[in-house]
């Protein structure tokens, strides 16, 4: 009896800490982005999904240019001069294979939308953002990094 109790631990053990280690493959969860010139921490993403389809919005501004509370100067419509922090800048996005994509992501920075595709790599702990406009080879990739 002792033995197949502890054999059942065991059992319960392996199999817990297999799902704590499994490769998170969404890319819903909270992101760090990276600047692309200084290479620093520049913002906290928050990824959610509601019916198949991904949004993100801005939760924290780490690093700044423009002080602190940056607005969206250079936005057009709703969003112009609106703050960045909690901005929605990602919208329409849904799963294509291995890949998130179909939707589109502002750059607050210049105030442009561009097509979007999302690749999780690196067990889940990296996003590689690709923005573009018209065909997806063209346009610039960022790498954010997961948050607990």
């Amino acid at each position: 009896m002792k033995h197949a109790f502890r054999l059942t631990l065991a059992t319960g053990l392996l199999l817990a800490a297999g799902s704590v280690f499994a490769a998170n493959t969404s890319p819903v969860g909270t992101w760090k982005t990276i600047d692309d010139n200084t290479q620093k921490p520049k913002s906290l993403v928050q990824i959610t999904e509601t019916d198949g389809e991904l949004q993100a919005k801005v939760i924290k501004i780490l690093q700044s240019d423009d002080g602190p509370n940056p607005v969206c100067d250079k936005c057009s419509g709703e969003r112009k001069n609106q703050p960045i922090e909690g901005m929605n800048i990602m919208w329409g996005v849904s799963k294509d294979g291995d890949v998130w994509d179909g939707g589109k992501i502002l750059d607050p920075k210049n105030g442009k939308t561009y097509k979007v595709k999302l690749t999780v790599s690196d067990d889940g702990q990296k996003l590689d953002v690709h923005g573009y406009i018209g065909f997806s080879l063209l346009g610039r990739t960022q790498t954010w990094e997961r948050q607990d």
